[in-house]
């Protein structure tokens, strides 16, 4: 939208990164999703390895349904880390300076809303071709 009403505009597309500590628990999901496949599937090994002669009852429950515990780990995981890695920004520059704040705002620009912010920003600055011809003012 912006290319086709300010011909020769530079538009750059990027993501905002989420705060540290989301990112580092976006890290650790994984680590339960494995670790809850690996249960499912060498329960009976690794429990006596950690010093328990019998699993734990929880254990017995979860193994009559492998599949629904694995996949229920594997998709919830899934959902749990995308939530974890959107920041939720849409912030938007022009020339350096910040023109519209998603975080601040908390709310979407409109296309039209967005153009006029764009025009305001770039004001009176003329941008004109090779020949002297103004591209748009």
């Amino acid at each position: 939208m912006l290319e086709t009403a300010f011909p020769g505009i530079n538009v750059i597309l990027a993501n905002h990164p989420p705060p540290l500590p989301k990112r580092l628990l976006s890290k650790v999901v994984p680590l339960v999703q494995f670790g809850v496949i690996g249960i499912m599937m060498a329960g009976e090994q690794i429990f006596p390895r950690l010093g328990y002669m019998v699993p734990p009852p929880w254990y017995y429950s979860l193994r009559a349904n492998r599949f629904g515990t694995i996949s229920t780990a594997w998709l919830l995981g899934n959902v749990l880390q995308s939530m974890l890695q959107s920041s939720g920004a849409f912030e938007v520059y022009c020339n350096g300076e910040l023109v519209f704040s998603k975080l601040q705002l908390q709310r979407f620009p409109g296309e039209i809303e967005l153009k006029d912010l764009i025009e305001r920003k770039i004001g009176n600055s003329r941008i004109v071709d090779g020949v002297g011809q103004p591209i748009w003012s």
